[in-house]
């Protein structure tokens, strides 16, 4: 098995087992039983359509992207007559490290 595999496939049933022996769990299904609140479980099965394929999805995607409405972004742009100088703009509005996690 590859490297990349390992790491994305998720725990083998021994990590899983020990991972229960320390949590003082038999089961997965004890595990959850105890983690989800009784009040939103759902102890039925989902009535979901069948998987789509990558592509099925890709396609549907770039429909519903299709759909947005293409706009101006007035970010930074001020309030009332005021004028955000544009290195502050770009350098401070604009640059997606000081408003996402992922910096």
């Amino acid at each position: 098995m590859s490297d990349f595999l390992k790491r994305h496939i998720g725990p083998t049933s021994s990590e899983v087992q020990i991972m229960l022996d320390i949590l003082g769990f038999n089961s997965m299904q004890q595990l959850l039983q105890a983690a989800i609140p009784a009040q939103i479980r759902i102890d039925e099965p989902l009535n979901l359509p069948p998987a789509l394929t990558e592509r099925e999805v890709l396609n549907e995607l770039r429909t519903l992207a299709n759909q947005n409405t293409k706009v101006t972004s007035l970010l930074g742009l001020g309030y009332y007559d005021t004028i955000t100088p544009s290195v502050i703009q770009r350098n401070i509005l604009e640059n997606p490290a000081w408003y996402t996690s992922y910096t």
